[in-house]
């Protein structure tokens, strides 16, 4: 996966933001720690699947996990799920890890956890140990997303 196609949405978008580089991670604490920034401001975009051939995007806070609950009153619908990751290739033309709503090969809807406004977020930005620090405000705007309380704590319930 390369960053090229989603530094080009990025500035496609007008949003202003700044890319950081770093090594390999294998968690939300370490990639914090590379990004120089508190876990909770890495935003992780998850595909989520709401129907046949019906996906989002949901923007969730690195310290944070799905409330589905909450999640599927939201979108009036009964039963979500999460796609495989061959499945959320191919929607969005990003491998798990790298995915961003920036240059996705689908233009999905998105929805972002009512946290993730009024600060600086990370997120991904196309390719393993590349993300983009941008305004979460202007995140929410240029994404035209649906902003709700949609998580809750890591380690909460999530049922």
């Amino acid at each position: 996966m390369s960053e090229e196609r989603a530094v080009r949405a990025l500035e496609a978008s007008g949003l202003a933001f700044t890319i950081t580089r770093h090594g390999p991670v294998r968690s939300i604490e370490e990639a914090a720690a590379a990004r120089g920034v508190d876990p909770s401001a890495i935003v992780k975009t998850l595909v989520v699947r709401r129907a046949e051939d019906d996906y989002l995007f949901v923007l969730v806070p690195g310290d944070r996990t799905i409330s589905w609950p909450r999640l599927r009153a939201l979108l009036g619908v009964q039963r979500m799920s999460m796609p495989d990751a061959a499945v959320a290739l191919a929607v969005t033309g990003y491998e798990r890890g790298t995915i961003t709503p920036f240059g996705s090969s689908r233009a999905l809807p998105v929805v972002a956890d009512a946290t993730v406004p009024g600060r600086d977020v990370s997120v991904g930005a196309g390719a393993h140990g590349v993300a983009a620090t941008v305004d979460g405000t202007d995140l929410v705007t240029v994404l035209d997303a649906q902003v709700a309380d949609v998580t809750d704590p890591a380690g909460g319930t999530t049922a």
